[in-house]
């Protein structure tokens, strides 16, 4: 499936901006199921730098700076991206424990890679309460990915959509008493629960089509980038679930890139002297292209 996408940010400052310097996570990612077509990168005002590279985790990045005063800051994203379905079936599972045990005899590179995965990071901290809580879902000889998306529906199924709930910076303990937020939120929820199991699970940021068939709904977070997670599978790989909308995903989510959370795939950070207050305006449109 082919996708026209385009992704606006628009910064309005009380006061002028001196300078800036960004960082900016908006570029799909390519890898083996997925692969662009078209890129273009508009900023206004035109910055006196602009230049792409690869982050730690193999994102594309962009960073820029703009050295003339400015009191609105715009940033346009708009890609042609082809994503291939991926095959959920093609390799037969195993129990929940011995996938675990598996991370503590393989010594191949992916593995060891994974492990990053297991610590606490910025927005997410292992804890007792989360492993009780996914526990429920990885009993006896349950199967690994099978109790994966167990508390996947139990996350979609216990806590409610409801954009302001929260901000990025609401803890877990927080968002776990309310039952609510949005798909950050509840992607790193998913991701302590577990990470507190022994289980390496990572921080998808992405994009969803927009308007789908018309006999479906529109999935949750469309209006805006979405968040997911991916949970590793020894000598397998990755594999991703979305606990916003309670699936596995397909062709109908475009990745972005991937971290621990969404510190390290945060769609625009940098640094700005003056401004003062600001309000930010996002807009997010994904269009099937064939």
């Amino acid at each position: 499936m082919k996708y026209l996408i385009k992704h606006t940010t628009c910064y309005n400052y009380m006061d002028t901006v001196s300078l800036c310097r960004n960082i900016i996570h908006v570029s799909p990612r390519e890898y083996e199921n997925q692969r662009n077509i078209f890129e273009n990168i508009i900023v206004t005002p035109t910055p006196e730098i602009i230049e792409s590279q690869k982050d730690y985790f193999g994102n594309k990045v962009y960073f820029f700076t703009i050295e003339k005063p400015h009191k609105n800051l715009t940033i346009i994203a708009e890609y042609e991206t082809e994503v291939t379905p991926k095959n959920h079936n093609d390799f037969p599972d195993q129990p929940w424990k011995k996938v675990i045990d598996l991370l503590h005899v393989d010594s191949s590179i992916e593995t060891i890679q994974a492990l990053e995965y297991l610590y606490d990071s910025y927005y997410v901290q292992k804890h007792d309460d989360w492993k009780e809580y996914a526990s429920k879902s990885f009993q006896n000889d349950n199967f690994f990915l099978d109790s994966v998306m167990d508390l996947t529906s139990r996350i979609f199924t216990d806590f409610k959509y409801q954009p302001n709930a929260t901000t990025i910076a609401t803890p877990l303990h927080e968002v776990f008493l309310q039952k609510s937020g949005v798909c950050q939120d509840f992607s790193h929820f998913q991701i302590a629960c577990l990470r507190s199991l022994g289980i390496p699970a990572r921080y998808v940021s992405g994009y969803l089509l927009t308007t789908p068939n018309p006999d479906k709904p529109n999935l949750i977070g469309s209006d805006a980038s979405h968040a997911w997670i991916q949970v590793y599978y020894p000598r397998i790989g990755w594999f991703d679930f979305d606990p916003t909308n309670n699936l596995r995903p397909s062709d109908q989510h475009i990745i972005i890139g991937w971290g621990r959370d969404y510190d390290d795939i945060s769609p625009v950070k940098g640094v700005i002297l003056g401004g003062e207050n600001h309000t930010i305006t996002v807009g997010v449109s994904v269009i099937g292209s064939e």
